[in-house]
């Protein structure tokens, strides 16, 4: 098992309770914090799963263009079905990325329930049989996690344990696969996604096909993050950072170009989402350990969302 260079969990640890339990909060909590980013190991999510939702999406994306693009709505914003090449960009970036992307809403809900009213149900590509039921499999196991983790994150703010879980139930949480095909006569500047940070509460990252992932740090300096299939990599995004009033970190990251340019790289980020008409105020416990002043807005996450999928290229 490779060696992880940043705050490491284990999921058991969670489930023993005690005094165990207490350590798997502090790690969360202290991860957060600092760095924004954690690992999980023993996450619950087996890589026979993870091996299979990459199998049927490789068998998608090396589908001619034209193909894919019967799976592209631009009215959706990138957050169902295909999202084709070098169509996003990093808020702050000119440059497109290097990538494809399939975008899963919530599953295991009718069509006309309430979180697919804004950008509409799942669809599903009919070349790929497997491509739906692997994916939705993938996100009930992930889903299931990211509660278990905002639990661990409010228990570390030594706020009731619902205070993050409750935001997500039914909430439009997503699921994003990822292609980077190889990056020949890559425009100047582009890299496979450029430097940003996530939008949503907390994501989930399944182990990837290859590495790549770097981190900023405090001294600008980039730092690699392990992300194979032996743990789940998770870090804060802008919304959990607003809530906490900047005590939990939402940490710019990157995924650079790979040194063989004839390379492809598969990745599948849980982007864990709360409900559109979730206040995302700072906490007043969060104002109180962080100075006493609210250094963030008081918006709600569907307001939110909006703002940063047009600064993003999707809106």
């Amino acid at each position: 098992m490779a060696v992880q260079n940043i705050p490491v969990v284990d999921l058991r640890d969670w489930n023993a309770g005690g005094e165990a339990r207490t350590r798997f909060v502090r790690t969360v909590g202290e991860g957060l914090a600092d760095i924004g980013f954690f690992a999980v190991q023993h996450h619950g999510i087996p890589d026979t799963l993870t091996k299979r939702a990459y199998a049927a999406s490789q068998a998608f994306f090396h589908l001619p263009t034209q193909a894919k693009g019967r799976y592209s709505d631009p009215a959706v914003k990138g957050q169902r079905g295909f999202t084709g090449f070098g169509k996003e960009h990093a808020k702050d970036s000119n440059a497109p990325d290097l990538k494809e992307f399939w975008q899963v809403g919530r599953p295991d809900v009718p069509a006309d329930h309430p979180v697919h009213a804004e950008y509409g149900p799942n669809v599903w590509p009919a070349e790929v049989a497997d491509f739906g039921p692997a994916l939705v499999e993938l996100y009930r196991g992930l889903d299931k996690l990211g509660a278990i983790l905002l639990e661990a994150a409010a228990a570390y703010l030594d706020e009731p344990a619902d205070t993050f879980r409750a935001m997500v139930t039914d909430s439009d949480t997503i699921v994003r696969v990822l292609w980077y095909p190889p990056v020949k006569d890559a425009p100047v500047g582009a890299i496979r996604s450029a430097a940003h940070e996530d939008i949503n509460l907390i994501t989930l990252l399944s182990g990837a096909t290859s590495e790549g992932l770097e981190l900023l740090q405090r001294d600008g300096s980039w730092r690699a993050v392990h992300t194979g299939f032996d743990t789940i990599v998770v870090d804060a995004g802008d919304m959990l950072q607003n809530l906490t009033n900047g005590l939990y970190k939402s940490t710019t990251h990157r995924v650079v170009n790979p040194g063989d340019a004839s390379s492809e790289r598969f990745s599948m980020p849980c982007f864990v989402h709360p409900r559109r008409e979730v206040d995302l105020s700072p906490l007043p416990s969060c104002v109180a350990r962080t100075g006493g002043v609210s250094k963030y807005p008081a918006v709600t996450a569907g307001e939110y969302l909006t703002q940063r999928l047009r600064e993003i290229g999707l809106g």
